[in-house]
């Protein structure tokens, strides 16, 4: 057997004897190419074309999509009404964990020195709240309640009894407020409100359905009475087994105590008030009509 002297001389060998390509040697791989079944020749390829015997199926005019043969069809025979009601203006809140705020406060992006609402929230990329959609807020669930260790002062709109446990133990302080459409769509985005020059709307307060769930203070609501929450804080402290701090004499005592007021949107900043950012200033209301209705 000859071995070739020089590296791709055998494949060079080859491809100088073999044709050259054209369209005539050009054929596909065995196997390739799969003939088609002769349908309806008679004794020479069957005389039903595939399709069965005689009937709808055989003839091709099967009846439209949801018949179903003369009787009354399913979208008729169940009510319109009852299990779906109101579903359209059912809302929704979007989860929020422990361990995503505890990610969120390790890598900066959330200051735990300052009053958490909504905003930073939204501007730190921690949730994601669409008004447009249903969406009122956030559910702070207790996911990571183990390794939890901030101190936060945090408002959202629903949380579970575990995650408030788990921030009041470590001596923070939670809040649930409820915020309309409108109001939620100027906290989320408060720049773009800001760039359109109109005066900082007032909250509206809950629905009659939502109103006992924000005046109950084991839910930490904003609409219940301060001397309940202190009560309620104490009691889930003794459920739970931990040790209540004590606030009062916390060095961020002032930054803990702070709570809006309910018809305001955000901290520092009244209903009625125009926020300049091209000047940066703060105009505020004069006026004897407009003092009324913003803190009516």
């Amino acid at each position: 057997m000859s071995v070739p002297k020089k590296p791709g001389e055998k494949a060079l060998n080859l491809l100088r004897n073999l044709p050259r390509i054209s369209l005539v040697n050009l054929r596909p791989n065995p196997g390739a190419k799969k003939l088609d079944k002769r349908r309806g020749r008679g004794a020479h390829g069957g005389n039903r074309s595939g399709r069965g015997h005689k009937g709808e199926r055989q003839r091709g005019n099967r009846p439209r999509l949801g018949f179903e043969g003369g009787q009354v069809p399913f979208y008729l025979a169940i009510p319109k009404y009852g299990y779906n009601e109101g579903h359209s203006r059912r809302p929704q809140y979007q989860p929020l964990s422990l361990n995503r705020l505890q990610y969120l406060i390790d890598l900066g992006r959330v200051d735990p020195s300052q009053p958490i609402d909504l905003t930073q929230l939204v501007n730190a990329r921690g949730v994601t709240v669409q008004p447009l959609k249903r969406d009122y807020g956030v559910n702070l669930v207790e996911e990571g309640a183990d390794i939890f260790a901030a101190k936060v002062n945090i408002e959202v709109q629903m949380a579970s009894e575990a995650a408030i446990a788990a921030v009041e133990k470590n001596g923070g302080v939670i809040t649930t407020s409820f915020y309309d459409p409108r109001s939620l769509t100027v906290l989320c985005k408060p720049v773009p409100f800001f760039m359109t020059g109109q005066p900082i709307p007032k909250r509206m307060f809950p629905g009659e359905v939502l109103v006992p769930y924000y005046r109950d203070a084991s839910n930490r609501g904003y609409l219940a009475d301060p001397g309940q929450i202190q009560k309620a804080r104490l009691e889930l402290a003794r459920k739970y087994g931990y040790v209540l701090p004590d606030i009062t004499k916390d060095e961020l005592f002032q930054m803990l105590s702070m709570r809006k007021d309910p018809r305001q949107i955000f901290f520092g900043l009244a209903p009625g008030w125009v926020v300049n950012m091209a000047e940066k200033k703060i105009l505020k209301p004069t006026d004897e009509r407009l003092l009324s209705y913003y803190n009516s």
